[in-house]
């Protein structure tokens, strides 16, 4: 039986799950190919003739369900087997922004692969107007893109890319980015990449720290000059890096429950979050590849909460952090802060 306590923690901690659905959130670090609402992808699977081994929904689940990070990566990989047609990508797109939509996140800096989908003749800017043709159906929720230049595939890869993104700019491309093998991949390669991109007028986070260490962030830093930094979980490792994140206040994308999932810390309570946050660091939260992980922004609050003590001031403090990190110029900044704050779930008692 449960005592009194016992309940009111309860009904405490269901209505702080119920305003983390309602509140006006952001994203900054969410992967649209990692994203696709699992009955979107159903339907591109059967309009490829299906797959033997996922047979009904109930196993389409199942291969979703993470398991370690090569068989995300499998899973990554099969997935992009059935996104073939410009199509395919606007049919996705608007699953991705509805589901968004029922989140109540309003805005969101999206990454998308488009390197990846050269190799089955699918064009850069072809591909991104399809893109944006499907989140344009969606009005509720902004979505402005970051294409991913892909570290694997190499700098001449990516100097082709963000040569083709000059093309698209207008529609919302308002950045770039990278992801892939740090270890193997590191940022001095991409600095005339990154140096180009910037004389192009475009933002610029990277990927760092996630898989490898502090080098990666201070090589994001130093020698890309990005404006944030993906991930960045392992600048715990270095107490000067530290101290200049916190000074700089160099905005963090970071993606607690994908960190767990992905084995970059081993349990969320060694997830160094509320660490960057006491020590003033400029943390976001963000999911990462929610559909890939299972894990949600309502998810990410909850678990802030339960493991460690986040308030819903706190709460407030990050998604905020989200406005000022992004990309959006200063006065679409002061008016998101402002619609946010007047939003009748801002100011709601959360705390029993």
């Amino acid at each position: 039986m449960h005592n009194t306590t016992d309940q009111t923690d309860a009904e405490g901690a269901g209505h702080l799950v119920d305003w983390y659905q309602r509140v006006p959130k952001v994203e900054l670090h969410f992967h649209l190919e990692g994203s696709i609402p699992l009955d979107a992808f159903w339907e591109l699977i059967r309009k490829y003739g299906g797959d033997p081994d996922v047979p009904d929904m109930e196993s389409l689940n199942d291969r979703f369900r993470f398991r370690d990070f090569s068989h995300f990566l499998e899973t990554w990989t099969w997935k992009n087997g059935f996104l073939r047609e410009y199509d395919d990508f606007a049919f996705f797109s608007e699953a991705v922004a509805r589901s968004l939509e029922g989140q109540n996140i309003q805005y969101v800096e999206a990454f998308l692969s488009t390197s990846r989908f050269l190799s089955v003749g699918l064009e850069t800017g072809r591909l991104i107007e399809a893109v944006r043709q499907g989140l344009s159906r969606v009005s509720d929720v902004e979505v402005a893109l970051v294409p991913d230049l892909v570290r694997d595939l190499g700098a001449e890869n990516a100097a082709t890319v963000l040569s083709e993104l000059s093309e698209v700019q207008s529609l919302g491309v308002v950045g770039i980015g990278i992801g892939g093998s740090e270890h193997l991949y590191p940022p001095e390669i991409f600095r005339e990449v990154y140096s180009t991109a910037r004389e192009m007028g475009f933002h610029t986070t990277a990927h760092a720290g996630e898989a490898a260490g502090a080098d990666s962030i201070w090589g994001a830093i130093r020698t890309l000059e990005v404006e944030r930094i993906g991930h960045g979980t392992r600048a715990l490792e270095d107490e000067s890096l530290l101290e200049y994140l916190s000074e700089s206040r160099l905005p963090i994308e970071m993606c607690p429950l994908s960190n767990v999932a992905t084995r970059v810390v081993e349990s969320i309570e060694q997830h160094p979050v509320r660490a960057y946050f006491d020590r003033g660091l400029m943390v976001t939260i963000n999911t990462d590849d929610p559909v890939m992980f299972g894990n949600s922004m309502v998810q990410e609050f909850q678990a802030l909460e339960t493991n460690f003590g986040f308030t819903s001031d706190e709460i407030r403090v990050l998604i905020l952090n989200g406005i000022e990190a992004s990309f959006l110029p200063p006065e679409r900044k002061l008016a998101m802060v402002n619609s946010f704050t007047s939003d009748p779930a801002w100011s709601e008692k959360t705390q029993l």
